[in-house]
């Protein structure tokens, strides 16, 4: 049954290919965002648009009441692993006190159901050579801490208020749909800075790295097309499940087999300049994500690392420069 559907952080990467998703699905989709990190041009002309930070709630009120919202994704985060590290309050501040400030607002609105952006960053470094959801959440960087403080929330807010929630954890989100791809104002993620140097936009790509105990010594990542993740919110949406799901493709690939792989889709030669460990960064991260795909029913569609890299790859060459705002 089509439902309203508020998404905020719905024009940013994931979150503006998920409204493109909903649409299609036929479900009534506003999108509030504040911009700083997402395009108004990424922005389905479908949906509504609303500009607005969580943290104010008188608007974000005004947006649930004014368009009967019957649910809520909540993209809207910051997620640079990095930079949490050297501003640890920014991450607390947005992503644990803003996600408690969308909670209240659904709970004053009657919304009867949220769909929350997690990631594995609260698993920390695995003991496991893939992650399932019952493995130790024992972050190494803020904002995987400040992620897991916003998932420990959630389980009260159904306790107090009746408030179902579904929280996902991504592992790597990458690729992009025909229309909408990954623009970073900075960029920080490996496929994307791959890319550009195939495009003739940077001599080389960084690699922080290459001692790692992996197969090859750089990071392995389990990498999820951006499309079969708009599927699993899609499924979480309709779901009468709760809790916390994984969402990965269950493989992992070193930093250097991307390359490699980026080199075949492009037919360019990418060089990889070599630098020490970035701080926070986990030297392995692959799901195990069998209970999405048992209480769920999702599955991903484009799992291979050649069809992400290839989607990202005809994305970037229409849109060498991303978004044009």
């Amino acid at each position: 049954m089509p439902m309203n559907v508020l998404i905020t952080g719905g024009a940013g990467y994931i979150g503006s290919a998920c409204v493109e998703f909903f649409l299609n699905a036929g479900h009534s989709v506003t999108v509030f965002d504040n911009l700083s990190e997402g395009h108004r041009s990424a922005v389905d002309p479908r949906a509504t648009f609303i500009r607005g930070v969580c943290h104010d709630r008188r608007s974000l009120a005004e947006a649930l009441h004014l368009h009967q919202i019957e649910a809520v994704v909540h993209f809207a985060a910051s997620a640079l692993v990095s930079e949490s590290m050297r501003l640890p309050g920014k991450y607390f501040f947005n992503n644990t006190s803003g996600t408690q400030s969308v909670l209240d607002s659904c709970v004053v609105a009657g919304v009867r159901k949220l769909v929350l952006s997690s990631t594995c960053a609260t698993y920390g470094v695995p003991e496991t050579d893939r992650i399932s959801e019952s493995h130790p959440q024992c972050p190494i960087n803020p904002y995987g801490e400040s992620k897991l403080l916003a998932e420990r929330m959630l389980p009260w807010y159904q306790r107090a208020y009746g408030l179902e929630f579904v929280g996902l954890r991504y592992f790597n989100a990458a690729g992009a749909t025909a229309l909408r791809g990954e623009h970073h104002r900075i960029e920080t993620h490996l496929i994307p800075n791959v890319i550009k140097v195939a495009l003739g936009q940077s001599p080389s790509c960084e690699v922080f790295g290459e001692d790692y105990p992996t197969p090859d010594g750089t990071c392995v990542r389990d990498y999820i097309h951006v499309e079969d993740l708009s599927q699993a919110h899609l499924l979480a949406l309709m779901s009468e499940n709760c809790g916390f799901f994984n969402l990965g493709n269950g493989s992992g690939h070193s930093i250097r087999e991307v390359i490699r792989t980026c080199e075949q889709v492009s037919g360019c030669k990418i060089p990889a300049l070599f630098k020490p460990r970035r701080a926070g960064d986990p030297p392995r991260l692959v799901a195990a994500a069998d209970k999405a795909i048992q209480d769920l029913g999702w599955k991903p569609r484009l799992a291979s690392l050649d069809q992400i890299l290839a989607s990202a790859w005809n994305w970037h060459r229409t849109h060498p420069h991303g978004y044009p705002d």
